[in-house]
Parts: C-alpha cells; sequence; structure tokens
C-alpha cells in the first residue's frame, strides 16, 4: 500500500476539510472522486456552499503531515480501495442523511491489530450513559457471549451501557472494537483512558476523524451512524426517550441491519426508548446473548428451543387418566365405585386408569380402597 498515492491524500485532506458524515462531501466524492472535489476546493471552485464553509480550514490541511504523524503514533488510515476497508460501510452511501448527517466516511483512522474487514461479524451495542446495574449487568453479559461466540462486539466506549459491553467482550477473552466521535489519539471519555488504550492493543480504535481532533455534539451523531454501519446488528440496552443510543437505533433500521432491544421495568424511564422500539415492532425483543446469537447467526445456527416449564409427573397422562386422578382423595381412602362416580367415568375404566396411575407412582391403593400417593400436583 502507497501511503501517499493521491485517493489516500485526498480523502484525509476532505475529511479535516468538512465535518464527519457531512453529506454533501460524500455526494461530490461519490459523483466526482476525492482527488477531483479536492482539486476544485483548491482552485476556489464552490459545490453546494462547500468552499464557503471550508475556506477557513482549506489553507492550514497538510494531508502528508497528518499522515506522518500516524505513523509515528501507530496510526493507519483506511480508505474504500485497501483491502481491510469494511465494505459494509458502502450502504450509507444509499442511506438517506438523518439529521442532516450521513454518506460513506472518507476513511477511517484506526489503532490496533484488528482489520476491519473482520467486522462483517460483529454486534454493536448501545445504550445510556446513565445505565442501571441492572442495564450494565445486560449488556456486559450479552457482551460476554457474543465475544465467546466470535462476534466482534462493536460500542462508543461512553459511560454507561458502552463501558460494560466492552468490558463483557474483554472479560470473556473477546475482540472489541471502540468507535470515537474524536481522534484515537484521544482517548474520550478522559476516564476510560485505560479501556480504550487496551482496546487499541487488543482489538481496535476507530475515528473517521483525524488524530488530535476533539468531540463535539455533532460528532457523536455523526459516529452512531459507523456504530451501525459497521455491524451485522445493534442491541439498545436502556436508552431514554431523547437518548442518543435511538440515534444509533434509527440507522440500523436505515440500513437494514438487525435492531433488538432488552426490555427493562415497565416503570424504568432509562427503558422508555427501546420498550417504544419494541412496541411499535422496530426492534426484536431479546432477554440473553443466546438469542442475540439466533437473530445475527446465519441461517440454522444458534437455534434455540422454546422455553418451557419443567415437566411435571401428570404431564404424560391422557385427559382421562388425568379426569381419575383429580378424582382420587389425598388422604382417606376410597372405592374405585367412589372414584368412578365423581369422575363420571365407567367403572372399567376408572380402573385401567388406577392400574396405570399406580405404575407411575400417582395413586397407592390401601386398605378400603385408592388414595394419592404423595404430593401430586392438581
Amino acid at each position: 500500500m502507497n501511503g501517499r498515492e493521491p485517493e489516500r491524500l485526498a480523502r484525509v485532506a476532505l475529511g479535516r476539510l468538512g465535518e464527519p458524515g457531512d453529506p454533501r462531501v460524500a455526494t461530490l466524492v461519490e459523483g466526482s472522486g476525492a482527488v477531483a472535489v479536492h482539486q476544485a476546493l483548491l482552485d476556489q471552485r464552490d459545490h453546494d456552499g462547500l468552499l464557503r464553509d471550508v475556506a477557513g480550514r482549506l489553507a492550514a490541511i497538510d494531508p502528508a503531515r497528518d499522515l506522518d504523524v500516524a505513523d509515528r503514533l501507530g496510526i493507519r488510515f483506511v480508505i474504500p480501495s485497501d483491502d481491510e476497508w469494511p465494505t459494509q460501510l458502502d450502504d450509507l452511501g444509499a442511506t438517506p442523511p438523518v439529521q442532516e448527517r450521513g454518506g460513506a466516511p472518507m476513511g477511517l483512522w484506526v489503532r490496533g491489530p484488528l482489520r476491519l474487514d473482520e467486522l462483517e461479524a460483529s454486534v454493536s451495542i448501545v445504550g445510556s450513559r446513565s445505565a442501571t446495574t441492572y442495564g450494565a449487568h445486560i449488556a456486559a453479559e450479552l457482551a460476554a457471549v457474543s465475544a465467546r461466540a466470535g462476534l466482534v462486539v462493536v460500542s462508543g466506549a461512553a459511560f454507561g451501557i458502552d463501558q460494560a459491553a466492552h468490558r463483557g467482550a474483554v472479560t470473556a477473552g473477546g475482540r472489541s472494537v471502540a468507535v470515537l466521535a474524536c481522534g484515537v489519539d484521544r482517548p474520550y471519555p478522559p476516564a476510560h483512558r485505560d479501556l480504550i488504550e487496551h482496546l487499541a492493543d487488543t482489538g481496535a480504535v476507530v475515528s473517521e476523524l483525524a488524530p488530535g481532533c476533539s468531540p463535539t455534539r455533532l460528532r457523536f451523531l455523526a459516529r452512531n451512524r459507523m456504530i451501525a454501519a459497521l455491524t451485522g446488528g445493534t442491541v439498545v440496552v436502556e436508552a431514554a426517550l431523547r437518548s442518543g443510543a435511538l440515534n444509533t437505533a434509527n440507522w440500523a433500521s436505515r440500513l437494514n441491519r438487525h435492531l433488538l432491544g432488552v426490555p427493562g421495568p415497565v416503570t424504568s424511564a432509562p427503558s422508555q426508548g427501546v420498550h417504544q422500539l419494541i412496541r411499535t415492532g422496530a426492534a426484536t425483543l431479546v432477554t440473553s446473548g443466546e438469542e442475540v446469537l439466533e437473530v445475527l447467526g446465519r441461517a440454522g445456527q444458534h437455534l434455540l428451543e422454546a422455553p418451557r416449564g419443567p415437566d411435571r409427573p401428570r404431564d404424560k397422562l391422557s385427559l382421562r387418566q388425568q379426569q381419575v386422578l383429580d378424582a382420587v382423595p389425598v388422604s382417606s381412602s376410597v372405592g374405585a365405585e367412589s372414584i368412578a362416580r365423581t369422575a363420571g367415568l365407567s367403572l372399567l375404566e376408572v380402573g385401567s386408569a388406577l392400574t396405570r396411575l399406580r405404575d407411575h407412582g400417582l395413586v397407592q391403593q390401601a386398605e378400603g380402597g385408592w388414595r394419592l400417593a404423595g404430593p401430586v400436583s392438581r
């Protein structure tokens, strides 16, 4: 890979010039190519007001310097022509913008040994920054089960659900990727520096923003589309009605990715957004990592049996045998004739049924007739 070819340099520059997820840049690059769009800006030719917006940044852009800095920091810049490029991101080019953010990124800055083309088998787990103990526990458990099954767990390294998801995957010995709304050389939030550094050592830390860039609110919205697009499905664990995780969920739906939701208590405000997704049919309800795997796995993989309660002694009895069993008294013994009258069946049929029930250990013969043998569920 030639790290200084015109296409790579142009994409570094365009990533610096525009804000991430600016659909104008993505549309121009898709139509004319990154090199032509960058050159047009250098030549002071405007497109859809883009030159006016980026003019203040244009003189300071030095893509070769950015790549040199990245090399020194162990950061690589991956573009669509690279073998490592995660082709699922190309779906962003055919998806309408959300809140004026959209389009495929110019490229991705990556720290870590995990190759981005390994993200075909992956799941994103997102949710509230103000997670409850319940939510954090569930997120960690879902991530652990997914990671042990070989899925890469993707999240945003934020407080709450994101942190729990990353830690669940790492604790299970799996791989995890953090997608940041700032440069990959700037751990954010700072309190998660150790976690992010660990992910950079064992998995990957990814951003479409160049090294040194700081996070802003709009950059988090742009980042959300990346989390949804990179993975085969998104699980939302706790999201209030105004949660940013619902923006990620919206992107997952628009990109035709699986969208899954974990229910919480019906009185829980942090789960109201998830409940709305489930109630409207936008999200599939899941309650365990195994259910996540069943949805995201290939056909025939990770199939689950329908849950059922424990077997009971009378489950295998015919309806007539249950009718006889219900007519047998608990303590005192009675004759078969009395049981037949109570059950409303013939004496011959009751006698046959009592023999079968005795063989199953449900009734016993005693002086004076029949009675139940120990506790029997009625």
